[in-house]
């Protein structure tokens, strides 16, 4: 690979152990790996096949999406009012009426909207039926993908994959088998199961030991709460987490999605048994989950568990910026605490970085700019309105900006997001071609929604 250096950026947002930000900083990067991270004086003697010129850049590692359907949203975005209620079962309902044709499309959509917006990981909660289909996408686009195959055993109340327990095992041993590590590593495979109530406790074991034997992680959806524990207690299990405990299906590399309404006993259990969370600010505040009753965001960090954010769907956030996800983690505690110290611009930025990363269980090769670590960086444009004017860099960005001055974005040392644009696909046609994937999906479905509450005409 050649060899690429970034250079005299105006800050860098080291997120190292220390939290270095360098004014006038530079990168040299190798083989896909960061060789030295250091002032821009240091490392002028040393050259680069491609040297990009920094000088109005702001420069923060990659971002980590940490649970991200990425396969259907895109062609039916924003279909559902805001008084729909749950949009579960037509959602899922959609989803499952997808071509392989139709998902490679869409997920190649989501993940020009991923790169655009910095995010160089993402975890896709087991949403892609044809994951062949879309292999090539994730090849062309350079990105780190993490997915798996949904599976269940239980009834649902919307329409899931549902298998015998050993078919739902033994797709998923399978899967790990034929996808993990593809794509030079890019590609890791997990076990996936739907959620603690549409998967049995035999179900939630084996693959609890799948995961455990190809030294991968299982992620499920997973919600608390009063109504939620007297359910599980009804089980003899305190919670539903207790329950997922005393089935053995708790651990370092475990990553529970949502967890809104956890208490503070379950919190305990998650960090004394290294659990770790995804969480989905935009969704949680879009869908009116009550963050001040049932978000535990400040209590989960406080007892070190770690925690990334996701963008959930383009139908619950309704968008895939990273940056816009960790505004919200910074000021809807703010609010729902009325307390200005919650959250503050640095922990939100670590994560969708470091702290991210680390809960997704690739901390050690990515989310921070340090020697040896993959070369997964993003690059922020600060000559834009939004970024005026600027004393602290890291304020400008939780705070001001968003990913659309985003310039750059590099992943395992190849820029994939070069001035704002990439090569991978013609993206007008693209756009073109979800759109009426949409419409034909909505109308062999059945599904209609108001398009507007004022007239179109």
């Amino acid at each position: 690979m050649p060899t690429l250096k970034i250079d005299h950026a105006r800050y860098v947002l080291t997120l190292d152990p220390q939290r270095r930000i360098l004014r006038d900083g530079s990168i040299l990067i190798d083989n896909g790996r960061i060789t030295r991270v250091g002032k821009a004086a240091e490392l002028a003697s040393t050259g680069a096949d491609r040297v990009i010129d920094a000088r109005q850049m702001v420069v923060t590692p990659g971002f980590v999406n940490g649970h991200m359907h990425i396969s259907y949203g895109h062609a039916v975005r924003g279909i559902f009012p805001d008084d729909v209620g749950s949009p579960l079962p037509t959602v899922f309902k959609l989803q499952m009426a997808m071509t392989e044709e139709e998902e490679h499309a869409t997920s190649l959509l989501g993940i020009v909207e991923l790169l655009k917006n910095g995010t160089v990981c993402f975890v896709d909660p087991g949403s892609t039926k044809f994951p062949d289909a879309c292999l090539q996408a994730y090849e062309d686009a350079g990105i780190r993908v993490i997915l798996g195959e949904c599976v269940t055993d239980l009834a649902a109340p919307f329409p899931l994959p549902r298998y015998e327990t050993a078919q739902a095992v033994n797709r998923t041993a399978a899967f790990l088998k034929s996808w993990h590590g593809r794509l030079n590593g890019r590609l890791r495979a997990w076990a996936m199961p739907f959620s603690p109530e549409t998967c049995s406790a035999d179900l939630l074991r084996a693959l609890k030991r799948l995961a455990d034997e190809h030294r991968t992680s299982l992620t499920l959806h997973h919600g608390s709460g009063a109504k939620v524990r007297q359910e599980y207690q009804a089980r003899g299990a305190a919670s539903p987490t207790h329950w997922l405990e005393s089935m053995g299906v708790l651990g370092p590399n475990v990553v529970l999605a949502h967890v809104l309404g956890v208490d503070a006993a379950e919190i305990d259990l998650m960090a004394r048994m290294g659990t770790t969370a995804a969480m989905c600010p935009v969704t949680a505040a879009k869908g009116g989950r009550g963050v001040g009753e049932h978000g535990r965001l400040p209590e989960l960090l406080a007892k070190g568990v770690k925690v990334a954010l996701g963008c959930d769907s383009p139908n619950n956030s309704n968008h895939l910026d990273i940056v816009r996800a960790l505004n919200m983690a910074a000021i809807q505690y703010k609010d729902a605490r009325q307390d200005m110290k919650q959250i503050p611009a640095e922990t939100a930025l670590e994560l969708a970085t470091l702290t991210g990363a680390q809960a997704l269980g690739v901390g050690d090769e990515i989310g921070s700019l340090e020697a040896g670590k993959k070369a997964d960086l993003v690059l922020f444009d600060t000559q834009r309105p939004e970024w005026q004017a600027m004393f602290n860099p890291i304020n400008n960005l939780v705070y001001n900006a968003d990913g659309r001055s985003i310039h750059t974005v590099i992943v395992d040392g190849r820029v994939v997001i070069d001035a704002y644009r990439q090569t991978f696909v013609d993206e007008p046609r693209l756009y073109s071609k979800v759109q009426e994937i949409g419409e034909k999906l909505l109308a062999r479905t059945g599904v209609s929604l108001p398009p507007s509450r004022w007239p179109i005409v």
